[in-house]
């Protein structure tokens, strides 16, 4: 079935469903046994409906709008009261489902930043005097040759430093840009991609690969997946503008814009995880193997949570009074 005649069809119980839960606030008390009654019937439709976009149309922004109708029904068909979500339950499960839930625009981020990095280390190994016009005067310390012994004490302490506040600022501002259509948040994650690769290759070509690696690779790894992740959240906003699907452009953007600021919140205490990791390893100096491995390790529980922790969650099982409703209450027409 076409999505337009899909949408059609069920358009008519979504908006009923959406004015019965606006119009019962959050208590379900509020309604009578009819709206009650109603409601059950609505929301197997919806959680039915919803099932079908998954599979037929997975990409279409009907799939979003209706995991978030779905989701607000179930609270209130099941739910005797709205349950704050806990810390915990923010930090071991919300911030993961929310990352993983646009599996496209994170992997557009992940190739944004990672694509022209491996390009303009290509470019800075084979042609370092035209790839240094590139780097920022800041990271010039890691790119220019100092003789045998690599970069200085004072050099290595900057430039660490120095990448780690770029970082920082990426995340933010990647997020932010995403508002522009999503253009900007591609736009500042592949640059960054870009300066990131033309560092890494002039170093190389200069002698000073290893302590590039060495201190960049224990708190980089991280800080380059939460850089990926705003980015992502950022673009989700601005496609939120330009695709809107079935919705006004202004809730689509609201919808868009609570779930990725979620992803913002959630994504802070890693970036200040490595700035820990940057103060009290990197300058400690332990060497290039501890810090990939830190590196790598850190990363390595971050992407696996990404995966275990952000799976959709199931369908709530029918229980009690809500089951009896349920059950009574006939599905909708096709």
């Amino acid at each position: 079935m076409k999505v337009e005649r899909f949408i059609s069809e069920r358009e008519g119980d979504w908006r009923e469903l959406d004015e019965l839960l606006r119009a019962g606030g959050r208590h379900r008390r509020r309604r009578g046994a009819a709206d009650v009654l109603r409601l059950g019937a609505l929301y197997r439709g919806a959680a039915a409906d919803l099932a079908l976009a998954r599979r037929g149309h997975p990409g279409d922004p009907i799939v979003a709008r209706l995991e978030s109708l779905v989701a607000r029904a179930r609270q209130a068909v099941y739910a005797d009261e709205p349950r704050r979500g806990s810390l915990r339950t923010f930090f071991g499960r919300t911030y993961w489902v929310r990352v993983r839930e646009r599996p496209l625009a994170l992997a557009l981020a992940i190739a944004l930043l990672v694509v022209p990095a491996a390009l303009t280390i290509a470019w800075a190994i084979g042609d370092t005097g035209a790839a240094v016009g590139l780097v920022p005067e800041r990271f010039r310390g890691a790119v220019e040759p100092v003789g045998d012994t690599g970069m200085t004490t004072s050099q290595t302490a900057a430039f660490s430093s120095a990448v780690m506040t770029n970082n920082i600022q990426v995340t933010f501002l990647a997020f932010a840009a995403g508002i522009l259509f999503g253009l900007g948040a591609a736009v500042i994650v592949a640059y960054n991609g870009a300066i990131l690769g033309a560092v890494a290759g002039g170093a190389i070509a200069n002698g000073n690969g290893v302590e590039f690696a060495e201190f960049v690779t224990a708190h980089g790894v991280i800080e380059l997946s939460c850089v990926a992740v705003a980015a992502a959240a950022g673009m989700r906003m601005g496609y939120a503008i330009v695709a809107p699907g079935p919705r006004r452009r202004s809730r689509a953007l609201a919808e868009e814009a609570r779930s990725s600021i979620v992803i913002v919140l959630g994504t802070i205490p890693w970036v200040i995880l490595a700035g820990i990791i940057e103060g009290f390893v990197t300058r400690a100096g332990f060497g290039l193997v501890p810090g990939i491995v830190l590196g790598v390790g850190v990363g390595a529980v971050y992407w696996t949570l990404v995966v275990v922790r952000g799976r959709p969650p199931r369908p709530a099982p029918p229980a009690g009074a809500a089951a009896l409703v349920l059950t009574a209450a006939p599905a909708p027409s096709r």
